[in-house]
């Protein structure tokens, strides 16, 4: 069976943003499943949704003691994926159909990164694809706290993906969106209730030579897929807004963002989810307290309430278009090895 083969193409500001299928990896009919009787349930007969949440921090680690460890991907994800009882490491784990990141360095990472998914459970090289905000993003210039300056170079490049199993996922061409730019408070700016928030990209971003490129790992993006061998779409989206997030809630120009949390879905997002059966956003939001019930206008609810970034809770996953199925571990896995806790969650469809 011939692998698809990766064609880029281009959107907004001339980056290559997303990967598309060209051939499949699942014929839609008994040839598929090499022979089986008639009848025989094919990969589109499960009809649960398994979607992850988390910011991999470049796979590196920081230390309580000032140093940084460097997480393989398959260490990683051993540490992330679960059964339905929530527990790592199980034979009951099963494959994702959906991986929201966020601090991925580029398509170089992500691409090795799917491999290493796809290699985990016994899929062809090139099963899962990723889609990325920005292909090759600049350095961002901030303090990453390792003691080894090699380390802390690792997470200097940032951007936001979305990895999905092909065998079970389609994406067209056209479905993904623009990305677009997280909101912040420039420093010297009065925040006025929201009325001084901007845009996180140029000309508003920081000044100078350092952090010109720093907005970049705040850039979103959206896809939407379909279910193979149904007629169910899925929207996912991946967002990392900015660390000013915390103090000043910034969805964009003047505004908070939804619910005053500085949350923001594109115009070409937001078209790409009013078209989709299933809904899923993952997020770094930098900010503790957002509600459950926050994008609840938009058909989805939060899932899991427990801290995710040591005794903060920053992460958010928002689903919705099915039922979620209940989690042991309150949908957060404890034992991810990131910086941050990876949240899941089962949605039956």
């Amino acid at each position: 069976m011939p692998l698809p083969r990766r064609t880029a193409y281009r959107l907004a500001g001339g980056a290559v943003l997303a990967t598309a299928l060209t051939t499949s990896l699942v014929a839609h009919a008994a040839t598929d499943r090499g022979g089986d009787p008639p009848g025989t349930p094919g990969p589109t007969a499960d009809r649960t949704l398994r979607v992850y949440n988390n910011n991999i921090e470049n796979l590196v680690r920081n230390n309580a003691d000032g140093s940084c460890t460097r997480v393989s991907g398959p260490d990683h994800l051993s540490s992330l994926l679960v059964d339905d009882e929530g527990k790592t490491g199980t034979p009951g784990v099963k494959a994702p159909d959906v991986l929201i990141v966020q601090q991925i360095r580029g398509r170089g990472q992500a691409d090795a990164y799917a491999d290493q998914l796809s290699a985990k459970f016994g899929l062809p090289k090139g099963t899962y694809q990723a889609v990325l905000a920005n292909e090759d993003p600049g350095e961002w210039g901030g303090s990453h706290h390792c003691s080894d300056q090699s380390l802390g170079d690792l997470k200097k490049k940032q951007t936001n993906g979305i990895l999905y199993n092909t065998q079970r996922l389609g994406l067209a061409s056209g479905d993904v969106s623009k990305y677009w730019s997280a909101g912040w408070l420039k420093p010297g700016t009065s925040y006025e209730d929201g009325k001084g928030c901007t845009l996180y990209k140029p000309p508003n971003n920081d000044d100078g030579a350092t952090y010109a490129h720093k907005w970049r790992r705040t850039s979103a993006i959206a896809a939407r897929f379909t279910i193979k061998g149904t007629d169910t779409s899925v929207f996912a989206a991946t967002m990392h807004l900015p660390q000013e997030n915390a103090k000043n809630a910034c969805g964009g120009e003047k505004t908070k963002g939804i619910g005053g949390s500085g949350i923001r879905l594109g115009a070409d997002a937001t078209r790409l989810m009013n078209a989709s059966t299933l809904r899923v956003v993952g997020i770094d939001a930098n900010r503790t307290g957002i509600a459950a019930d926050t994008l609840a206008k938009q058909g989805m609810t939060g899932h899991g309430s427990k801290p995710t970034d040591g005794s903060r809770k920053i992460d958010y996953l928002f689903l919705g278009g099915g039922k979620v199925a209940d989690s042991p571990v309150d949908h957060t896995v404890g034992g991810t090895k990131s910086n941050h806790l990876g949240l899941y969650g089962f949605l039956d469809f």
